[in-house]
């Protein structure tokens, strides 16, 4: 999940195709609906981002009880207004008043903790848990920011590669060579360096032992002359999320795709390049879809997040959308980290029914 940042945002206005009373405000790629001549091009606003949680005095004055996602009828999620799909809450709060949003703007201030707004933490189902254990060798994931909402940080025409985004959930290993220690992670309890405890009824675990991943990272670790090698997967099938690629969380076809690696070498970490995380796994371990290789350009991205599935290879359901990272692995003044972003489908957000555990 993306980090939550709630800005000021400069906008553009553009007509609501399906609405005499309604405009839509861009943000970034982004568009969300709002009320006709409350702003012009050029103003400023606040952006609060999918995924928010709000304070009901926020949401009251916002007009929207009742009307966000979430058992709490608090959580910011797209929407289809008058067959448009709005992604985002464009406002000025009251408790802003005083401030100058355009220099905000400029600033990048982020208003979250002033408004009171978290970031939605995904539910962990007792299959993704267990006991956990103090992990300082983990090596972590990264928040990806979508490109919708930092469309700067490719430039267009950059060689970049695009793989298919899946619908599960991430499975973080760090294999120590020189301790032959084995740590298995989720993203959420990876990020406070956390593993969990080998257990064969845990989904990480199965998928782990079940694919041959330890085994794979080993073998990376003796190639390279690697401290640490860090592999990071997609967990999926029936009873994980409801995409379930024709794979069952359930059972033996549980369904396992690794999407990227990192390595410690004479003391630095650095991730791979795409095209040296395939060659070093093919055949090893399954990979996500490739679905591009080419010049960047985000009408094309925005084209390939939408579709059917690949990883089943009978397109059974929507496609979750794409991840997008450069063919040389670098450094985004944009992310204040790695160049990697997704794209998720205007279908996928907006499917009824739809889990979104961690």
């Amino acid at each position: 999940m993306s980090t939550l940042r709630v800005t000021a945002e400069v906008l553009t206005v553009h007509e609501h195709p399906n609405a005499d009373a309604l405009e839509l405000a861009q943000v970034g790629l982004y568009r969300a609906v709002v009320a006709k001549g409350a702003y012009r091009t050029g103003d400023a606003a606040l952006y609060i981002p999918e995924q928010a949680v709000l304070p009901a005095s926020l949401i009251e004055e916002l007009g929207l009880t009742g009307r966000l996602a979430g058992s709490k009828a608090d959580r910011v999620k797209a929407v289809r207004l008058r067959g448009e799909l709005s992604q985002g809450i464009v406002c000025r709060p009251a408790a802003l008043a005083g401030v100058d949003l355009v220099r905000a703007a400029g600033a990048g201030t982020d208003f979250a903790e002033r408004l009171g707004i978290t970031k939605w933490v995904p539910p962990i189902p007792p299959t993704m848990s267990g006991e956990v254990e103090a992990a300082s060798e983990l090596l972590p994931w990264v928040d990806i920011e979508n490109i919708q909402r930092y469309p700067d940080i490719f430039a267009p025409g950059e060689p970049v590669v695009l793989t298919e985004k899946l619908h599960g959930s991430a499975c973080l290993l760090t294999y120590v060579a020189d301790e032959g220690r084995v740590y298995v992670s989720s993203k959420g309890f990876g990020g406070k360096s956390l593993a969990l405890k080998e257990d064969p009824r845990n989904l990480y675990w199965r998928a782990v032992r079940g694919h041959g991943v330890v085994e794979a990272a080993a073998r990376i670790a003796e190639r390279l002359g690697a401290r640490r090698v860090g592999i990071f997967g997609e967990v999926y099938g029936a009873g994980v999320q409801d995409l379930a690629y024709g794979a069952d969380g359930r059972r033996e076809s549980l369904g396992y795709a690794a999407f990227d690696v990192s390595v410690e070498v004479g003391g630095a970490v650095r991730w791979l390049d795409p095209g040296e995380v395939v060659e070093l796994l093919d055949g090893e371990l399954p990979v996500v879809p490739r679905l591009f290789e080419g010049p960047y350009n985000s009408e094309r991205v925005l084209e390939l997040a939408s579709g059917r599935e690949t990883v089943s290879g009978r397109e059974l359901h929507l496609r979750e959308g794409v991840v997008i990272r450069p063919a040389v692995e670098r450094y985004s003044t944009v992310t204040g980290g790695r160049a990697i972003a997704k794209a998720v489908s205007a279908a996928y957000l907006t499917r009824k029914g739809g889990t979104e555990y961690e």
